[in-house]
């Protein structure tokens, strides 16, 4: 193969991967055109609290639901929303066209906490019919997981820092394997959590409230899904990641009360991990 006819390959091969590069951008951005306002709209909705809405310059609320591929017209699965932070967002979107499902603890879980947790949000979302009047309401863990909630129903499965207690507790696989059951082929789990140091010993961190983020990526791969894409956007590098009560010493938390409350303040929320996985 002569000089010019190397050149001529690489000029053409370079093309190629510029009009790739172009097309998925432009795709990209079309996506963001799209679903960005209405994103936008929920976020600045009025049906939400100042106290939550002071929490979207540390939580990306805007930005994660896009890596996530969020669109009006999908059926969603939000797991444990504990108070609903999310909730007030995804539900404003999806209400129109989609249907937003979200699992939670169930009003006779065993736990008083988890009890009073679940109530409490249930009780949210009733007395706001016109934003949550559409959202379906299951039990996360009742004799199994997910048992309500049909195969292959959802196209996007979404948890947000709640893995560590899976770690903690037991079940991490149960749920990661009813994850991928609910999805539809080729659906998209999104993952949001803590992250621990690295090599960081899984048990111990998961005490800490952290999570290795090598450890989960195996894990979530060998219940049937693929890592697709990893993104930054959570990442806090002022988590030193090595408080007293764990991730709970900083904000929103602040389990040490006034003890350290400036410092936790400045390093804000936890350094967290975001993760997209495909169904396989």
């Amino acid at each position: 193969m002569n000089k010019n006819t190397v050149q001529t390959l690489v000029t053409s091969l370079l093309a190629v991967i510029f009009s790739f590069l172009v097309f998925n951008a432009n795709a990209v951005s079309s996506f963001e055109s799209a679903v960005g306002p209405l994103i936008d709209n929920a976020i600045a909705g009025d049906h939400r609290s100042s106290k939550n809405k002071a929490r979207d310059s540390q939580r990306h609320p805007k930005e994660t639901l896009l890596f996530f591929g969020i669109k009006p017209d999908m059926k969603v699965l939000e797991i444990l929303p504990g108070g609903g932070w999310y909730t007030e967002i995804l539900a404003p979107i999806l209400k129109d066209q989609g249907q937003l499902t979200v699992a939670s603890f169930g009003a006779d879980n065993s736990s008083d906490y988890m009890r009073n947790v679940h109530n409490q949000y249930v009780a949210k979302l009733q007395a706001n019919p016109q934003v949550y009047g559409q959202v379906k309401t299951e039990v996360f863990e009742d004799e199994g997981y997910l048992i309500k909630v049909a195969s292959e129903s959802q196209d996007r499965v979404l948890t947000f820092r709640n893995s560590h207690n899976w770690i903690r507790y037991g079940g991490i696989e149960q749920a990661y394997q009813s994850f991928n059951r609910v999805l539809k082929k080729g659906g998209v789990l999104g993952v949001v959590q803590h992250r621990a140091a690295p090599g960081a010993d899984v048990k111990q961190a998961a005490e800490q409230g952290y999570v290795p983020q090598a450890y989960l990526i195996e894990l979530v791969e060998s219940m049937g899904f693929k890592l697709v894409a990893q993104s930054e956007i959570n990442a806090n590098a002022k988590d030193t990641k090595d408080h007293p009560k764990g991730v709970w010493s900083l904000p929103p938390s602040f389990r040490e009360k006034d003890n350290n409350r400036e410092k936790y303040s400045a390093i804000g929320e936890t350094d967290r991990m975001t993760l997209r996985f495909v169904k396989l």
